[in-house]
């Protein structure tokens, strides 16, 4: 799910495929398997260096006396194809000995098999089975996913208000996706009592762990002054770095932002490009084509040109000298990043996004918040 939030689309959408969480087995073994019961563990030392195939001969001999950790790690080696022929089959197999010995990770990653039909006949009902195991025996991600499938409430029960306590779990753990679905569902009131600032301040979170729908919707909060202090520098800010993350939606706010010099500074120019990449991604909005209509003809041929060959240094959080207080961000220069972007929002003053118009990732752009 893009840009809107995840609960709320999984909601009017009804039975539709949630946007489960994926877990990066490389970063988790050590930690949640083989780090408490082996400190120095050549299989996973291995692994780690990318000796793939010694690290597969190491935890053979481990794997079929039964233990967890290295059928996991073996899972992994043939589920990705590293440094052996990609086998998913394999893979599910292994995770299957895995999950059996009591492996949480190993049990999640089957699920997402399930979930997705790779290695295993597509079966949403046994992977929901897993997800509810492995978050049983506290697996954050897999909390993550079953909370979204309470939402759905199709291969799970519907239950709005253990699906909130789910999030909340995952989201205290800072899963990116966990901190922006529960801030929405604070916001909406969704399964709890609404609590619109605390909800922003989840949204917040999650858009400094950089997920780019956050820093949308973070941007939208603190442009309309909901759940936060108004601040028009920090929204263009969050919608800056959103677009220069290649969001489709902050890529147009943030062109109206530049057009009209809200927030930001006046440039016709930079806005022109920044409209170009969003149409590149379908989406058109005849408000802003009417802001840019005076632009002359060659910063226009210069903007549409700079889009063709973007992106050169993408704007993120770590290319500004602070994150964006009360009295507004600190911005790079465009010599300092290689004429990055800076920010956005939505500056129609009757009716921020009633024009945009086109298809995202997610189809077609309607209002926002």
């Amino acid at each position: 799910m893009k840009h809107a939030p995840i609960l709320l689309a999984l909601m009017m959408a009804g039975a539709v495929v949630p946007a489960l969480a994926q877990n990066n087995v490389a970063d988790q073994i050590n930690d949640s398997v083989f780090g408490p019961r082996a400190p120095t563990d050549y299989a996973f030392g291995a692994y780690q260096r990318g000796y793939f195939l010694t690290a597969l001969e190491l935890a053979l001999p481990r794997a079929e006396q039964g233990d967890a950790a290295a059928q996991t790690l073996i899972a992994e080696i043939y589920a990705r194809g590293l440094g052996v022929a990609q086998n998913t089959e394999r893979a599910a197999g292994w995770y299957q000995l895995a999950s059996n010995n009591g492996d949480r990770l190993a049990t999640f990653e089957l699920g997402m098999l399930y979930q997705d039909g790779v290695g295993v006949p597509r079966n949403r009902q046994r992977a929901a089975e897993l997800f509810t195991a492995s978050a049983e025996a506290g697996y954050i991600p897999a909390k993550y996913n079953l909370a979204l499938l309470h939402v759905e409430g199709v291969y799970a029960d519907p239950n709005l208000t253990r699906a909130a306590e789910l999030m909340k779990q995952a989201a205290d753990a800072e899963l990116p996706e966990a901190l922006y679905d529960y801030g929405a569902m604070l916001l909406e009131g969704a399964g709890l009592a609404p609590d619109i600032e605390q909800g922003a301040d989840y949204i917040r979170r999650a858009a400094e762990a950089g997920l780019a729908d956050a820093q949308v919707d973070y941007a939208t909060l603190l442009y309309l002054g909901q759940g936060v202090e108004q601040d028009i520098e920090a929204a263009a800010f969050w919608y800056g770095v959103a677009a220069s993350a290649g969001n489709v939606v902050a890529q147009n706010r943030y062109a109206k932002l530049l057009a009209v010099g809200e927030g930001v500074t006046l440039d016709l120019e930079e806005a022109a490009m920044w409209r170009a990449l969003a149409r590149r991604q379908g989406l058109t909005d005849p408000d802003l084509d009417r802001l840019l209509v005076s632009i002359p003809a060659q910063a226009l041929e210069r903007a549409e040109e700079r889009a063709r060959f973007w992106p050169s240094t993408p704007l993120s959080i770590e290319t500004v000298a602070t994150v964006p207080t009360v009295e507004g961000p600190v911005l790079p220069s465009p010599t300092d990043a290689d004429n990055a972007p800076t920010q956005v929002v939505d500056p129609n003053p009757a009716s921020p996004d009633a024009s945009e118009t086109g298809t995202s990732a997610e189809g077609t752009e309607t209002q926002a918040p």
